[in-house]
């Protein structure tokens, strides 16, 4: 998830801060194996205490396996106040909602209330419609797996505006989508390439609301969230601008300068971004959504099926709200992640249980920065 509010303007600064470790671990029998080896756990510290010195506040890294966590950090979470990253630090966590969507998709699936190969315009009849866009060629599975061709929303002018008004500016899904659809040519024909674009979820989750005559984020919390017992995750309601605590702030370079950004109305990201969660939720999630917890086994086979490479996103091969991550170690990691203003997550789970989720309270664009930010979850993953 990426944003295009003028106040997002970035200008790469460096920031000195003062490096934090925490560590915790759950209620498991302490003979139960830990999750890194001690030489694993500095190699870990280490590259979170360069993410900081790349230019990064505040980084934190959860890592849970066998059925305990361990957490460590670096930097801080409030400039200002000079306090390090909470534990069970809640943050906006962009396009993970993505893969919380796409679960509750694919349960429809499984309950025959949708066909994945089915047009959207069966479900939303005169929807999707523009210049070379056709929803009658256009299927859910496209929508799914970026390869609808359709423009990106997140480019629409009336989403460039002034931070200040941006904060509480209340959006409507269903007029963004229109806009975006009026705002340019279909990028290709549907099926032809994968190019990541938030308007497939902005639809998604419209379908979500069709099919079930409830609100997208009643049914992830109903289908996912409550049965799982993440207690620190949730879609805000209209009108909150606020994060739970604990939480860090997240952070802007405006104009050569770090701006606090972590106060906004999330509707202009809707079910393609505005959840909210911590890396111990997004652990369990991303653990239950791929050993089965959520999903019957076809239907997880087919959320994972033929993942294809994005042509805007370097690294990633997408499936159904699911993505098959690159790591340096040539492990096999499926996972998501996000980016919004203020903060940036990357997030994962391999093939034999590691689940890995990196928070940052603040958005690299320095390739330098961003490369030091994913080096702490590669590391993680693959030591």
């Amino acid at each position: 998830m990426t944003s295009k509010p003028r106040a997002r303007r970035i200008i790469v600064g460096a920031v000195a801060l003062a490096c934090a470790l925490t560590a915790c671990s759950s209620g498991a029998d302490s003979a139960a194996p830990q999750p890194l080896s001690d030489t694993a756990r500095a190699e870990v510290q280490r590259a979170l205490d360069a993410a900081v010195a790349a230019g990064t506040p505040g980084v934190q890294v959860v890592v849970t396996e066998h059925g305990r966590t361990w957490t460590a950090g670096a930097g801080v979470g409030s400039i200002e106040a000079e306090t390090p990253f909470p534990d069970n630090a809640e943050v906006r966590a962009g396009s993970n909602t993505k893969a919380f969507v796409a679960t509750v998709m694919m349960q429809l699936v499984g309950e025959g209330e949708v066909d994945l190969d089915a047009p959207i315009e069966r479900y939303l009849p005169r929807v999707v419609k523009g210049e070379g866009v056709d929803g009658n060629r256009i299927t859910v599975r496209n929508l799914m797996q970026h390869t609808s061709g359709l423009p990106e929303y997140l480019e629409l002018p009336q989403l460039d505006g002034d931070y200040d008004t941006m904060r509480t500016q209340h959006f409507d899904s269903a007029d963004l989508v229109s806009a975006a659809l009026g705002s340019g040519p279909a990028h290709f024909p549907p099926g032809e390439k994968a190019e990541y674009s938030n308007t497939n979820y902005l639809i998604v989750g419209m379908l979500v609301e069709r099919v079930t005559g409830h609100p997208f984020a009643e049914e992830v919390n109903s289908r996912v969230i409550q049965p799982l017992g993440l207690t620190s995750t949730y879609i805000p309601a209209p009108g909150d601008i606020d994060i739970r605590d604990p939480h860090p702030l997240g952070y802007e370079v405006v104009d050569g300068k770090p701006m606090d950004f972590t106060r906004f109305d999330p509707s202009w990201a809707s079910s393609a971004g505005a959840l909210i969660s911590n890396g111990h939720d997004l652990n369990r999630f991303f653990t239950a959504l791929l050993f089965e917890k959520l999903l019957q086994p076809a239907q997880l086979a087919e959320m994972r099926r033929d993942p294809k490479p994005l042509t805007n996103r370097n690294g990633i091969e997408y499936a159904l709200g699911l993505a098959r991550l690159t790591v340096p170690c040539g492990k096999e990691v499926w996972g998501h992640g996000g980016s919004i203003p203020g903060f940036r997550t990357y997030d994962g789970v391999t093939a034999d249980g590691r689940a890995v989720t990196v928070l940052a309270n603040l958005r690299p664009v320095d390739p330098a920065a961003t490369a030091a930010v994913q080096h702490v979850f590669d590391t993680a993953i693959c030591q």
